[in-house]
């Protein structure tokens, strides 16, 4: 059975930074695409970062971009997503998701597994 774990969520203030990081278990996910979404109440769930397989190739969405990293260790079946000058805006449940294909995908119908979310809190 496919789980994913976030860690990493929290509350801080603006400007810091958090590290979310999501343990993929069931499967080796080497081969496979992984990205991270965000959801506040009341909105859809939003694309924040995806990378393919290897590692190489990594998308943003344009209000993360300069600030939010996302990588992987595939020998740990693990991605991360480093996020630095955190804003208010930022505030979300933060979702790890994997796609059971190795290019990345920016809609979330296109993924197969999701974690459970971690909540990133910024104060302003």
């Amino acid at each position: 059975q496919v789980q994913l774990v976030e860690a990493g969520g929290g509350v801080v203030q603006a400007g810091d930074s958090l590290r979310l990081s999501c343990a993929a278990s069931g499967r080796t996910f080497s081969t496979y695409a992984m990205g991270w979404f965000r959801q506040t109440p009341g909105k859809e769930r939003e694309f924040v970062a995806g990378i393919d397989w290897s590692g190489s190739s990594t998308d943003y969405t344009d209000s993360v971009k300069g600030r939010f990293t996302i990588s992987r260790v595939n020998a740990k079946n693990t991605v991360y997503l480093q996020m630095n000058s955190l804003k208010p805006e930022d505030t979300a449940v933060y979702y790890c998701a994997v796609r059971m294909v190795g290019t990345i995908a920016t809609r979330g119908k296109s993924y197969d597994y999701w974690g459970q979310g971690t909540q990133v809190t910024v104060s302003s």
